[in-house]
């Protein structure tokens, strides 16, 4: 089983850097465009963020497959926030696999 409080500990870290939370109304509202260059820095910084929690967990697959960022990533790119071949977002999702197939049953 995995540690809940660990669980707890990098959906924490995810949320702390997360666009979607902090910025995306303030696009969706027009007060801030999405190629302006903070919201770029912030979910730039929330994608190796994002990595780097996928690339030091260790969790059961079960556990793994709540912290899929596919539906966040989504969301950016329909927001215009991201190009859908973002390299960074390619690579995030790379990790997401890669902590899959890491992760025990």
């Amino acid at each position: 089983m995995s540690d809940p409080a660990e669980f707890q500990r990098a959906v924490s870290t995810i949320a702390q850097s997360d666009p979607l939370v902090k910025l995306l109304q303030q696009v969706a509202l027009g007060r801030m465009k999405p190629q302006d260059a903070g919201l770029r820095a912030v979910t730039e910084a929330w994608l190796t963020t994002y990595q780097k929690v996928l690339e030091t967990c260790h969790f059961e697959r079960s556990t793994v497959l709540r912290l899929d960022p596919a539906p966040r990533l989504e969301v950016l790119v329909q927001a215009g926030i991201l190009p859908a071949d973002h390299p960074g977002a390619a690579a995030l999702r790379a990790g997401f696999s890669g902590a899959l197939a890491r992760a025990s049953t």
